[in-house]
């Protein structure tokens, strides 16, 4: 089934990730499947993405004006060599939903239980929203 998600950060007016088509299988029936089948999904994009490594990289001008509009301007190198472990992904994902690090909302619901049940259908919009840690000194 395909849904809709989108991700944003709390403070930012723009979305981190705008809209975009996710393919989901039927089996999501619960948050917990849903935030696994997010990562992996993430997890297959950045494998996809380590492996389309181009030999000679460079930006026409219309990408620089499309890239410089979202805020950043990059190559899209994955500069991290390493290989990422699905399961400790999975499990890193979920310890983060436990600690509030993020939440999750379905069709501007918001989604609480991991083991909850959960009926996702096909358009739905998913939206994750990260919550930005503050650093720095009382005084």
């Amino acid at each position: 089934m395909n849904v809709w998600i989108t991700v944003k950060s709390l403070g930012k007016r723009k979305p981190v990730l705008a809209k975009q088509a996710a393919e989901l299988p039927e089996t999501t029936h619960s948050l917990r499947q849903l935030i696994e089948n997010m990562v992996t999904l993430q997890v297959k994009a950045l494998q996809d993405k380590k492996q389309q490594t181009e030999l000679l990289a460079y930006l026409m001008p219309d990408e620089i004006e499309v890239q410089g509009a979202a805020g950043k301007v990059g190559f899209g190198a994955v500069y991290n060599e390493g290989v990422s472990d699905l399961e400790v992904a999975m499990d890193t994902a979920i310890t983060a939903y436990e600690d509030g690090l993020y939440k999750v909302f379905l069709n501007d619901e918001e989604l609480q239980e991991l083991d909850e049940s959960l009926v996702v259908k096909d358009g739905d919009n998913v939206v994750f929203i990260r919550f930005t840690m503050l650093a720095g000194r009382l005084w």
